[in-house]
């Protein structure tokens, strides 16, 4: 059982979990506890927490941006997949990032703000492999899960069930992407 969540965007959950999206960006959650320059994710695996508060249509490409809503956070929240996060490179510079573009969902504005929100942090570029569940799992947004967050810790009764999944992609397309990713991210 999965007793933790990774806020993100509806739209990137969503793309993520349709097999058109690989990677994320982060800023935060990132740690060094095996020594400098050896970069682990708090939680590399999470449920996909879905967030409408912060998306914003004009940061997403045109091709998707018809499905992005701006929404108060719902009540209850549906839980239909969970992402693996199994690389994660220091982006070494915009120029690497940006031939990266058919491979992400965001605006230039959108990659601009991430670059230069605390520019004294490194930008982390993360390899994803997004699973659905067979079974969504809808729980109550309580105080402990709502509000701007990166990480949601699951009570016992709001565990996710890991143990039946479906990739949203094969094993080749996955590899593929990050082989490519790990060509970009050299610099």
């Amino acid at each position: 059982m999965l007793n933790v969540a990774l806020k993100e965007w509806c739209i990137v959950c969503d793309l993520l979990l349709e097999g058109k999206l690989a990677i994320l960006l982060r800023k935060g959650g990132i740690s060094e506890p095996g020594g400098a320059g050896v970069f682990e994710l708090e939680h590399p695996r999470f449920a996909l927490w879905p967030s409408w508060a912060h998306q914003l249509p004009d940061r997403i490409k045109e091709q998707h941006r018809d499905r992005v809503e701006v929404l108060d956070e719902p009540f209850e929240q549906t839980i239909t997949g969970i992402g693996d996060a199994t690389h994660i490179w220091e982006v070494p510079s915009r120029a690497a990032f940006d031939s990266l573009e058919d491979l992400h969902c965001w605006t230039k504005p959108q990659i601009d703000m991430r670059f230069d929100y605390k520019p004294e942090k490194p930008l982390y570029l993360m390899a994803v492999r997004a699973w659905k569940l067979t079974q969504p799992k809808t729980v109550l947004n309580v105080p402990d899960y709502a509000g701007c967050r990166s990480w949601v810790p699951l009570a016992d009764q709001d565990a996710v069930d890991d143990s039946k999944l479906i990739p949203a992609l094969d094993d080749d397309a996955f590899n593929a992407i990050v082989h490519r990713v790990s060509l970009a991210m050299q610099g």
